[in-house]
């Protein structure tokens, strides 16, 4: 447990400005909420669901059409469902992803029986109810829905639903149709049949137990149920632990259900045993419901009643749940008005996407990447998502419950950390957008370790081995170097954001991280969703140990899966805990970094132990040389799409005997080709590795035109931006809109691939203001290409700065109405001319053969970028490769890129280490 009570403050006290100002409201309408809720399947499909919560919200409401488990959302939205579709109810759902599996979910279905005492229907697809054409209206704070009823003599049902972190907020409004027998109800589905999904295509139905709780004359019903579908994922060591979880709700009614009637019900469809009048209930496939009735029985249609549900979700207790009902609110007392709950979404939304102001030049294609751009921020602003709770006694101070052991501590806490994608983009914008929430965040890991003994790699509640690497290392350097550390000793310089002891610990568990290998790590491939195996983490790093006396330091394809990607990602991990290790106090880093001197001797091969070895030092070095030990200079491919010679060098697995494996062996959601470019600490060596240059940039060119990308999937994402590395920013700047044309639009089918957890927006985003982090922990933003003639971005001032400090005292884009620093991106006509000429950074020109870098010191204080755009490639940065006569016609229409056949020769020009 972590002393966080003045942290909580200090986060308090940096939002108080921002909570104060109200953010406008205009740009929420450019939101698309279902962008990215369709796809023909999985991993076609965005993943989203068109939800209603706050940012981070704990739970996220949406309208189900299907039911919820590991490859299916709750809401997919198809041609079919838009024509005449059906709702099945409405879910409090916390799947993060569309490949995470549900868990402590809560539901409210409306409905219609016949008569005082008949049947509620608690099967799925008995629950279907029709759409009304031309009702549905989805909102970042309000969604509403007329739905016809079936064989309720013509009764429908009007639905509002918004909601809090906690807390869901539905309004049903019943209309009798022209048979008066007919009595609405509200059913609260509380335990189903769960879905669990068994790599590689398995599903196995369970039944998790649940329990229910009515009081009728408070018009209150609570439950709970137990189901964590990814409980299979979790790793041996804390198993036990996480097999106790269990989730709660508690839903108050604005209208009593005392006299007219309520019950449990168990079972579904035929099988379905209700109990009148039962108060208490418990088993599988458990339901409660509360029965209404319309002000008058004649069957006069327009008939009517209106009745307002809130429903508290808890990880901790029914009681909790209860409290978080008024705890949730920004009234003292939860309001059944369900605008005033709309409102405060709608205003958490704004102090987020309101602080952009953009203009466009007003065509429609501009206004189509504005709605996507604004759904990106929205999207990115998820996750990872709430799983604290107020603590009733000290209701400024929060407290969790922990599936890692089974117990609840006081703290922040945050779950869906789909880390292996985030680290990538999505970090770095949370730290610019939302710096308020990094402490949290990263204390919320550094939890993580303390109970479950490793920082997360991927998690839904609890670790799930998913994925590889532990780029969580990545995340704490990365905020460390943004300013969220031991802060500085001078005067008015910024404030310390961890304690000695957090600092301590965040160390120990990089290091861990970087020195242990995982349990059975000799014999366990740890395949993706390997069951039944304990933590994951760098599956594999006792084969760089064993393999270092013979100068090897890959991981063995013949004994792990993923291998190359393993590799790979191991050295950037070194690579991001060699900073930390300059960032983190010195004696601390001295004082707990236990078998150095053995893993250093190893590693230089040394026949003598001594005491001297540098841990920065080490990790540096094996950051640069570990990736290139599965590198083969050798390995070819053919070049059909650019011509000439083949495209030589290629990453390619090996086995334990430093044998080649074979050229497909040993990659996590990519090939050998995008590979090829996973050296974003070290792309000059990569430059040069590729043969310069020239063939450098061409074999990027072959990589894109010759159908190789996959934008899809995380590992591309970096790719475009590598041209401007190699002296060829032009090429960045077709690729960039071009990536941005073909893999994003404003519709159900806007992302081409799974969200992420904001990944795939966070890439959008960034590109859109013009630059992007190739390497997260280098500090530094490589160019590409703005797509709006004039952003401007209101960037939150960190809770690690003073009021004292010269970036709020001296600062001219310091905004003291917003509390905020002003950022302005200017690039006039830049929605119809994709290239650079010239970019000036608070008025430091970057001249065209410079490096085309942003440091995010130049922007963390607000700041003025100013582009001159063109609509032909110029030599800026390069263009077409610093050396060529630029004498190209039209190669961007309507962002159409043509592709340029005449690669001429690449002069080296200098490179920096990002």
């Amino acid at each position: 447990m972590y002393p966080i009570f003045s942290a909580i403050l200090l986060s308090l006290s940096s939002l108080s400005g921002t909570l104060a100002y109200q953010w406008p409201k205009s740009f929420l309408s450019s939101i698309n909420p279902l962008i990215g809720s369709a796809g023909p399947e999985p991993n076609l499909s965005g993943g989203m669901i068109p939800s209603v919560a706050p940012p981070f919200g704990s739970t996220r409401w949406v309208a189900q059409n299907q039911e919820s488990y590991v490859s299916a959302t709750p809401f997919n939205y198809t041609e079919s469902y838009m024509n005449n579709g059906t709702i099945h109810g409405f879910m409090g759902t916390r799947q993060p992803a569309i490949w995470m599996g549900e868990s402590a979910w809560a539901a409210v279905v409306p409905g219609i029986a016949s008569g005082s005492d008949g049947d509620i229907l608690t099967g799925f697809e008995e629950r279907a109810m029709p759409k009304i054409a031309g009702t549905e209206k989805f909102g970042v704070g309000l969604y509403s829905v007329q739905l016809v009823i079936p064989e309720s003599g013509g009764s429908t049902v009007e639905v509002l639903m918004s909601a809090s972190s906690r807390v869901g907020h539905l309004q049903f409004t019943f209309r009798q149709g022209s048979e008066s027998q007919f009595q609405p109800y509200i059913f609260l589905p509380t335990t189903r049949p769960s879905t669990i999904f068994h790599n590689p295509n398995t599903f196995e139905t369970t039944y998790p137990n649940g329990t229910v709780q009515i009081s009728p004359s408070t018009s209150e019903i609570c439950g709970s149920n137990t189901e964590m579908q990814d409980f299979i994922l979790a790793p041996n060591s804390i198993k036990d632990a996480a097999s106790h979880f269990t989730g709660w709700y508690c839903a108050t009614f604005d209208t009593s259900f005392n006299d007219i009637g309520y019950g449990i019900t168990v079972g579904s469809g035929d099988s379905t045993m209700r109990t009148e009048r039962a108060e208490s209930g418990s088993g599988e496939e458990l339901g409660a419901y509360a029965r209404f009735q319309f002000p008058s029985s004649n069957g006069t249609e327009n008939n009517s009643i209106t009745i307002n549900v809130r429903i508290a979700t808890s990880l901790i207790s029914a009681d909790q749940a209860r409290y978080n009902l008024n705890a949730d609110s920004e009234n003292e007392i939860g309001s059944f008005n369900i605008q005033d709950t709309q409102s405060d979404t709608e205003n958490a939304w704004a102090e987020k996407v309101g602080r952009f102001h953009v203009e466009t030049d007003g065509s429609s294609e501009s206004e189509e990447k504005l709605a996507v751009f604004m759904t990106g921020v929205f999207h990115a602003m998820q996750y990872p998502y709430e799983v604290h709770e107020s603590i009733p006694t000290t209701p400024n101070s929060q407290q969790y419950y922990s599936a890692y052991d089974n117990t609840i501590h006081e703290g922040e806490s945050y779950s869906g950390y789909s880390i292996w994608d985030t680290y990538r983009a999505e970090w770095a914008l949370l730290i610019l957008l939302a710096p308020e929430r990094i402490p949290g965040m990263i204390r919320s890991m550094l939890q993580d370790f303390e109970e479950g003994g490793w920082l997360p790699m991927w998690k839904n509640m609890i670790e799930t081995n998913i994925m590889v690497g532990t780029h969580a290392d990545s995340l704490l350097a990365e905020a460390v170097l943004k300013g969220f550390g031991a802060g500085s000793a001078e005067e008015n310089g910024i404030q310390t954001t961890f304690t000695t002891d957090e600092l301590t610990t965040m160390w120990k568990a990089a290091w861990k991280d970087a020195s242990v290998p995982p349990v059975g790590d000799s014999n366990v491939v740890y395949s993706d969703r390997e069951e039944d195996v304990d933590y994951e983490v760098r599956a594999g790093l006792s084969t760089f140990f064993e393999q270092y006396s013979a100068g090897h330091g890959w991981v063995a394809n013949d004994i792990h899966s993923e291998s190359v990607s393993r590799t790979l990602d191991y050295a950037y991990d070194d690579h991001a805990v060699a900073l930390l290790s300059t960032l983190i106090p010195e004696d601390i880093v001295q004082g707990n970094t236990p078998n150095l001197d053995e893993i250093a001797a190893g590693f230089y091969n040394s026949s003598s132990v001594n005491t001297n070895y540098n841990v920065t030092s080490l990790l540096n070095d094996r950051s640069l040389a570990n990736p290139w030990t599965v590198w083969n200079d050798t390995a070819s491919a053919p070049a059909p799409a650019t011509g000439g010679e083949d495209i030589k060098g290629f990453v390619q697995a090996r086995q334990q005997n430093g044998d080649w494996a074979a050229t497909t062996d040993g990659f996590t959601e990519g090939d050998r080709w995008v590979y090829s470019f996973a050296f974003v600490h070290d792309v000059a060596e990569l430059v040069e590795r590729r043969g310069g240059n020239e063939s450098f940039v061409k074999s990027l060119n072959e990589f894109y035109d010759g159908g190789w990308v996959d934008f899809t999937n995380e590992p591309a994402h970096h790719t475009p931006y590598l041209y401007a590395l190699a002296g060829a920013a032009s090429y960045t700047q077709e690729r960039v809109r071009e990536i941005a044309k073909s893999n994003y639009n404003n519709t159900p089918n806007g992302l081409s691939g799974n969200e992420d957890c904001g990944q795939m927006s966070a890439w959008y985003v960034f590109s859109a203001m013009g630059f992007y982090p190739v390497n997260p922990v280098s500090g530094v933003y490589v160019v590409g290409s703005p797509f709006f003639s004039s952003l401007n971005v209101s960037i939150p001032v960190p809770p690690f700065i003073p009021p004292s400090h010269p970036s709020i005292t001296s600062n001219s884009f310091y905004n003291s109405t917003t509390n905020s620093y002003d950022l302005r991106i200017l690039a006039p006509g830049a929605e119809s001319k994709p290239y650079v000429k010239s970019l000036k950074v608070n008025g430091r020109v970057i001249g065209d053969k410079e490096e085309p870098l942003i440091s995010h010191e130049e922007i963390r204080s607000g700041g003025l970028i100013e582009f001159e755009m063109s609509d032909k490639a110029e030599r800026w940065g390069g263009g077409r490769g610093a050396w060529t006569e630029i004498t190209l016609d039209a190669r961007m229409s309507s962002g159409v890129v043509f592709n340029d056949q005449s690669r001429s020769s690449i002069v080296s020009v200098e490179h920096v280490e990002l």
